[in-house]
């Protein structure tokens, strides 16, 4: 009947905040950053950093988005870093995806590289110094091989010299 064992109930929730709306009409101009959930329906400039993103069918952002989780179904002018990232197929992206999960809806356009990355939130440190290490390494490639080639017109190479390319005549 009594009982010496404690019931122990366990702590409440922490309370979810309601998502950030930014409204169609609205224009944005420089970063936004949030430690919880955005929904983008108008234009960004400017780069969007939250835990959770939407971007809206008639929105835009132009700049970096950085998020645990994405959902695009308007478009993205800029690199996408985020753990997971869904594409609608109204969505349009262009610049490069650094994600760990990626869906992309048949009808989604993307114009850039999908990168699989282990916390892709974390790899902006990374990503400049492999772009820049790479253009140091590249950049004497194609200095030499500027130098080598000449124009058509300066007595260079014609396609049509090229074996199996030769021109077409009528």
């Amino acid at each position: 009947m009594f009982s010496n064992s404690k019931k122990t109930n366990p702590p409440p929730a922490a309370k979810q905040a309601p998502p950030s709306i930014l409204s169609a009409g609205l224009t944005v101009n420089g970063d936004l950053n949030s430690d919880g959930e955005v929904q983008i329906d108008c234009l960004v400039n400017g780069d969007v950093t939250a835990v959770r993103l939407a971007v809206g069918e008639n929105a835009k952002v132009v700049g970096e988005v950085v998020a645990e989780h994405v959902l695009i179904r308007g478009e993205v002018v800029g690199r996408i870093r985020a753990k997971s990232v869904e594409l609608d197929k109204t969505a349009k992206v262009r610049g490069d995806i650094w994600h760990e999960l990626l869906s992309i809806a048949a009808g989604a356009k993307i114009e850039g590289l999908c990168k699989f990355a282990e916390n892709p939130r974390d790899t902006a440190a990374k990503l400049s110094v492999v772009a820049s290490s790479e253009t140091a390494e590249a950049a004497p490639v194609a200095e030499k091989s500027a130098k080598a080639v000449k124009p058509a017109a300066a007595g260079g190479s014609d396609i049509s010299a090229l074996p199996g390319l030769a021109r077409a005549t009528s």
